[in-house]
């Protein structure tokens, strides 16, 4: 105990006070939960009602306060009232949420109209902002859970190929740019072409539109082939193509195997937004027919665990860190 009382405070944290955990959607807040208890905190957990997973209230003790996403006024209220001095984000939050179906009050409201920059950072680093000027220090969201962030190498049994390897160069030079203001974290790549990248979709969103832009591809290049004539009046076609035209229709430009590359944002504020891969995002890639994931060593959480590792295996797909 006495190792682990001198680590947590290393992080700056205290494990005989109280803990807040602004809960969003998926797995990510119930793992945090888990880990805070074990590590002897008492957790008051701010449920957003348009985003967290219901099962959180009966996720074994924890106090459970449910607000609305624009109800930043009731956050501060909750956190004070329960005595909590610290807090971790943690749980998607959909980026159109953020900016479409919420409805702020007074303290929000005056934070959006102050932002000369709309993005996901700058509204999360404004709330920071407000709940540290209210007392409440946001931790990072991996603080609890370092044994869950990506280790350096390759993770499964199959290593990239070669082709797999030019993708994942090409593609972190795209997310790097991309990242940089704060679109998105992740590209699809096929043959060091840019299929799809991500905006407010999410992850596993860009990578089945990525899929279908394939198989669209696909058809498309079906099509030129039945429709190839003679060039005679109602043939269906001129009978004449272009080399890159035929390069297209016979396949051989663009392999149907993607590369899937997400990172960390080169400035990235590990107390929210942390890239997360889970065995979702694997099963999203099995549709798109996606053979390859590359992921930021130490700035990525693997959600899910050896599942993934063990999906991915199940599935000859190959996943490096770096």
């Amino acid at each position: 105990m006495a190792e682990q009382e001198m680590a947590a405070n290393q992080q700056g944290f205290d494990l005989h006070k109280k803990i807040g955990l602004i809960a969003g959607n998926g797995k990510f807040p119930f793992l945090v939960l888990d880990a805070a208890r074990a590590q002897g905190y008492q957790v008051v957990v701010a449920a957003i009602k348009e985003e967290t997973f219901p099962e959180i209230a009966a996720h074994g003790p924890a106090s459970i306060h449910w607000l609305s996403l624009g109800e930043l006024s009731k956050l501060i209220d909750t956190f004070k009232a329960e005595g909590v001095t610290r807090a971790i984000m943690a749980g998607q939050v959909k980026h159109k949420q953020i900016f479409s179906a919420i409805k702020p009050d007074w303290r929000l409201a005056k934070l959006l109209l102050s932002l000369g920059t709309r993005n996901t950072d700058s509204l999360l680093g404004g709330v920071a902002k407000i709940l540290a000027d209210e007392g409440i220090l946001l931790e990072n969201s991996t603080a609890l859970l370092e044994p869950l962030l990506a280790k350096s190498g390759v993770l499964t049994k199959r290593v990239p190929t070669e082709q797999e390897k030019k993708n994942i160069d090409y593609g972190r030079s795209v997310a790097h740019r991309l990242a940089e203001y704060d679109i998105g974290q992740t590209v699809v790549i096929a043959e060091s072409v840019c299929v799809a990248v991500e905006a407010m979709e999410g992850t596993d969103a860009t990578i089945e539109r990525a899929g279908q832009i394939m198989r669209s591809s696909e058809s498309t290049s079906s099509d030129c082939h039945s429709e190839e004539g003679t060039g005679e009046p109602g043939s269906g076609s001129s009978g004449w193509r272009s080399d890159e035209e035929s390069a297209f229709a016979d396949n051989s430009l663009l392999s149907r195997a993607l590369t899937v590359v997400k990172i960390a944002k080169p400035a990235q504020d590990m107390r929210f937004d942390v890239p997360v891969i889970g065995v979702a995002t694997i099963e999203a890639m099995k549709r798109a027919g996606a053979s390859c994931l590359a992921i930021d060593a130490g700035r990525c959480l693997l959600l899910d665990g050896e599942a993934i590792i063990r999906a991915a295996d199940d599935a000859a797909i190959a996943i490096t860190a770096s």
